[in-house]
């Protein structure tokens, strides 16, 4: 197959096939969507997504419920995106849910993707 012009050029011929969905990228997709879950209380999300998305969300309030505060807080840092979305997992979500053992989230099961077919859920904080 001969070289296809110099596009994100590496060597004579080029890259024949650009690098897909890394794993990098997931997680910061990731950060972002759990990060819109506090600030916004509900996400849309496919299946896939939502899965991920529960498992960190319930990591974060249970770092919430953690005795030492400030670790709890440096931990809880690192992976939310803004300020005002760790101050309101600490100061807001984190107390409502002081008293369950786990399942802080629930997902709805909405209608498919209308592009590619994909089932929609909506992840909420459980009341």
């Amino acid at each position: 197959m001969p070289a296809q012009g110099r596009k994100n050029v590496h060597g004579k011929t080029g890259v024949r096939f650009k690098a897909a969905y890394t794993k990098s990228k997931y997680e910061n997709m990731l950060r972002n969507v759990v990060t819109d879950l506090i600030i916004r209380e509900s996400v849309k999300v496919t299946e896939a997504v939502a899965r991920d998305v529960i498992k960190e969300a319930d990591r974060l309030v249970t770092l919430t419920k953690k005795e030492d505060v400030l670790n709890a807080k440096r931990s809880a840092r690192s992976f939310v995106r803004s300020d005002d979305a760790l101050a309101k997992l600490f100061n807001v979500i984190g107390p409502k849910m002081k008293d369950r053992n786990g399942g802080y989230t629930r997902r709805l099961k909405l209608e498919n993707r209308r592009g590619d077919d994909a089932p929609v859920v909506l992840v909420t904080w459980v009341d």
